[in-house]
């Protein structure tokens, strides 16, 4: 239910940037020709709307993709490691998958993994050779059904239409600012009186608006991220039936600083933990930009649900 108050948050200020984009264009085009700023901006609306469906059908059937071909991955099969294949097929079944993920590794020596993937049928469990090497089988199958809850609970899909909406909002918004000041300030200088006034403050209030969209969007969106995080290790929890095998993978995790090289900004909220940790920062760095819960409450909660696994002693262990 957070989770989806978060996205409607975001879906609103994508909508809200295109009824003030409406605004603005209205407002240009007004030093031409009489129009109606109203019309102008539930057009806006009606454009967002009809960019927010191409966004979600473009992260459907690329998204996973293109995160792939980004972080540098390459597929590994039963015949390279068959630990990691043993884990995924247990977890797998676990789950209550159809089938299991594909599995990638990135050569790196950085202790991370991250999921991709548009539904249960077309996903993959991406690890980094730092992982592989570091962690033992109880740690590793920690790691492995953390990531296959983010596909089960369709985290995955999420995070791709969440991130891409995102970085359209962020570049309309750099845009839009850059119109209104060079552009709208101009035209609002020969409009000093009369109507010309209310045009300033929708000018001022624009640009406002303009640049606190992207950061609100941004906040949500690392809002959404923590959230499903919480919800993925719970569902590790209840498909290994031992919390202290993810508590003890993400205690290994969090006491290396080393960043994964191919990371970025879009991708780093699918990470089990923040691939940009710095040191010095600690288990317990809690903040509005983090992409992640500080990793010394979830390893808390992990071995506070008293041997229990099911979402009821997470909850619990939780509060």
């Amino acid at each position: 239910t957070r989770t989806a108050i978060l996205v409607i948050g975001i879906g609103a200020i994508w909508l809200l940037i295109g009824f003030a984009l409406g605004l603005l264009i209205s407002l240009l085009i007004s030093y031409i020709t009489p129009l109606d700023l109203s019309e102008g901006g539930v057009y806006g609306i009606i454009a967002a709307s009809i960019c927010w469906i191409f966004i979600i059908l473009f992260a459907y059937y690329f998204g996973d993709r293109i995160i792939l071909a980004m972080s540098a991955a390459r597929k590994i099969t039963a015949a390279d490691i068959h630990r990691i294949s043993n884990i995924v097929d247990e977890m797998t079944i676990a789950s209550g998958l159809e089938m299991p993920p594909a599995t990638y590794v990135i050569d790196d020596p950085a202790l991370n993994a991250f999921a991709v993937g548009r539904d249960h049928k077309k996903a993959a469990i991406i690890v980094t050779s730092g992982l592989l090497a570091k962690l033992n089988r109880d740690e590793l199958q920690g790691v492995i059904a953390h990531e296959i809850s983010h596909i089960k609970n369709r985290d995955v899909l999420l995070m791709s239409i969440a991130g891409i909406m995102l970085g359209t909002i962020v570049i309309l918004g750099w845009y839009a600012s850059r119109i209104l000041i060079f552009g709208g300030a101009g035209r609002s200088r020969r409009s000093s009186s009369g109507g010309g006034q209310g045009q300033i403050i929708i000018l001022i209030v624009g640009l406002v608006f303009m640049i606190l969209a992207p950061i609100m969007a941004q906040l949500l969106y690392f809002a959404v991220s923590r959230k499903r995080e919480y919800l993925a290790d719970a569902s590790a929890a209840l498909y290994t039936r031992y919390p202290e095998g993810l508590a003890s993978a993400l205690e290994k995790l969090g006491a290396s600083t080393a960043p994964v090289k191919s990371a970025n900004k879009a991708t780093a909220p699918m990470y089990i933990v923040n691939p940009f940790r710095k040191e010095g920062r600690g288990l317990n760095a809690a903040e509005l930009t983090s992409t992640h819960p500080p990793l010394a409450d979830r390893i808390r909660i992990l071995r506070a649900m008293a041997g229990g696994a099911s979402y009821a002693d997470y909850e619990a262990a939780y509060e």
